[in-house]
């Protein structure tokens, strides 16, 4: 078990790359605290139980309630003592738009999911890994962090803010024993689009110009993969890295 007795907070986990990654990391032995808004999606959880070698204790947060967050995450502190992995997952897109599109509400929509809510969990949860003299953090952000036109102009602002933000955390507390990584995935299955109501017909004119580059999506549990091996000690000489999955997109 690459994860026993560990004890690991996946937000985002009621679907898509966050229930993939929350189930890898209970089957390799982590108490898992899944949080996401949609609670029956949560319950699902449960028909996993058997195969578990950890847990998943499930809560329902919506992770831009700043408030919500910091209180789990001092019930988290109060019940085991520590927590030993972040990992941000939880995202929207931002309907495709270029900037010229973009609304307030929308960019505070889109960076107060993507960016903020992350941000105030590492915040959070650094004082406890610095007392603990150890922790990991991940970040899911994307290739839109990396290259300028794999979504609209909010989600790419945000991810890239994201790759910034997990660099500075990284070399920041490296002494304090603590790795923070990104994982950047190319496309990739999941739910994510769903959301995506009223897309930008130039912006998406644009984004399409570069899909036909791409070898193939990615799943879920690939992803979940990459989390496992940044999340172990597997990779305990990464930090402050941003590790692409792409399957060679961004190589063209």
């Amino acid at each position: 078990m690459k994860l026993n007795n560990k004890i690991a907070l996946v937000t985002g986990a009621s679907s898509g790359m966050g229930k993939a990654i929350a189930l890898l990391f209970a089957q390799e032995g982590a108490t898992v605290i899944a949080v996401a808004r949609r609670l029956d999606r949560l319950t699902e959880f449960e028909t996993f139980s058997a195969e578990l070698s950890g847990k998943i204790i499930i809560r329902q947060r919506d992770v831009t309630d700043e408030l919500a967050m910091n209180t789990l995450v001092d019930d988290i502190v109060t019940e085991f003592g520590v927590i030993d992995i972040l990992v941000n997952n939880a995202g929207v897109m931002d309907e495709m738009m270029p900037a010229a599109e973009v609304t307030d509400e929308l960019w505070n929509r889109v960076m107060s999911v993507n960016l903020k809510a992350p941000f105030n969990l590492i915040r959070k949860s650094l004082p406890i890994m610095i007392k603990k003299g150890s922790g990991v953090i991940i970040n899911i952000a994307s290739l839109s962090g990396l290259f300028g036109a794999r979504a609209g102009a909010a989600y790419t602002a945000s991810k890239f803010a994201i790759v910034g933000l997990t660099k500075n955390v990284g070399f920041m507390y490296a002494q304090n024993g603590i790795r923070c990584n990104a994982i950047c995935p190319g496309a990739v299955d999941t739910e994510i689009a769903v959301g995506i109501k009223n897309p930008s017909a130039f912006g998406v004119s644009r984004v399409r110009l570069g899909m036909n580059t791409n070898p193939r999506n990615g799943s879920a549990k690939e992803i979940a993969q990459i989390a496992l091996f940044l999340a172990s000690e597997d990779s305990s000489f990464v930090n402050g890295a941003t590790l692409t999955a792409d399957s060679g997109w961004s190589a063209y």
